[in-house]
């Protein structure tokens, strides 16, 4: 992460907001809130990670997005707008394409989100958080989450120490990569068997889990993570409070209907507000610094 303020609240904010943003992003499928959403995902994403955000974007997120949405109109054939036909006979409506298009941005922003969950959601928080409640699971979760990114990193190494005596995917024939391929599977494998008994072991031998084991911590609750606590219950409670009175309310089938009033404007503003905060932050803390810079 490059600089990103938002990381260095309390556990308890930066799991309480990706809580709150994570939820909505699942249960909102009004097309302003899933613009919203994406665009506030998408944009922290990419303060956080740079061109690794980037990249991600469009090897991956977009063609699942793609995907996505023209799978939908293949298999849903609801609607009263007919575009065309399909070669089997089944139409193709405008309601569908509109819903496969809404799915597949409901899909890709959760998992940005997810994305910017795993940076700031570290594994020492989230056992700061669960280690007393439940220690046994946060220790398995905590591992969980960072197990990709470290089965990434090993491969890489393997991969690397492999190629030194002639022995990676890039050389050979067909038969004799895939006999390298799985040769680096098999290591890596027994690599994470190995790490996760000596890390099993290292937390039994510190007393991880026990009654009455203390731990030390340089999380504290500060009048700073107090204001963003409020913040973030506040533009949660507008979100619900719309939610509760039909602020959101659109339907795809079989015609799409929304509304708009003066209070839905309302409840999209603070909609944003929410998802927007980690980047407000860090845009305030940018502009402090540079003028700091600037008068030095």
């Amino acid at each position: 992460m490059y600089g990103d303020t938002f990381s260095g609240y309390h556990p308890f904010i930066n799991m309480l907001y990706f809580v709150a943003v994570i939820g909505f992003a699942m249960y909102f499928t009004h097309p302003v809130c899933l613009a919203v959403s994406l665009l506030c995902a998408f944009s922290y994403s990419v303060y956080i990670n740079r061109k690794k955000a980037i990249r991600f974007t469009l090897l991956y997120i977009l063609p699942m997005m793609i995907v996505t949405a023209l799978l939908s109109p293949a298999f849903n054939h609801q609607g009263a707008t007919i575009l065309a036909y399909l070669p089997n006979g089944n139409p193709l409506t405008l309601e569908s394409v509109l819903y496969g298009i809404a799915a597949a941005s409901m899909l890709i922003t959760v998992v940005t989100w997810f994305s910017c969950f795993n940076e700031v959601m570290t594994s020492d928080k989230f056992v700061f958080l669960f280690g007393r409640v439940i220690p046994a699971l946060s220790l398995i979760l905590s591992m969980a989450l960072r197990l990709v990114p470290r089965f990434i990193a090993q491969a890489k190494i393997i991969s690397n120490a492999q190629k030194c005596i002639g022995r990676d995917m890039s050389s050979g024939g067909l038969l004799r990569k895939m006999k390298h391929g799985i040769r680096i599977l098999s290591i890596l494998v027994t690599w994470a068997l190995e790490n996760a008994i000596e890390t099993a072991d290292s937390m039994k031998c510190r007393g991880y889990g026990l009654p009455g084991r203390t731990a030390f911590s340089i999380y504290k609750f500060d009048r700073r993570d107090g204001f963003a606590l409020l913040y973030i219950l506040a533009c949660a409670a507008v979100v619900i409070t719309g939610a509760a009175a039909g602020a959101y309310h659109f339907r795809y089938f079989p015609t799409v209907k929304g509304e708009w009033t003066g209070a839905t404007i309302m409840v999209f503003a603070g909609y944003f507000a929410l998802g927007a905060f980690p980047m407000l932050i860090n845009a305030k803390e940018d502009i402090i610094w540079r003028r700091i810079m600037t008068t030095a």
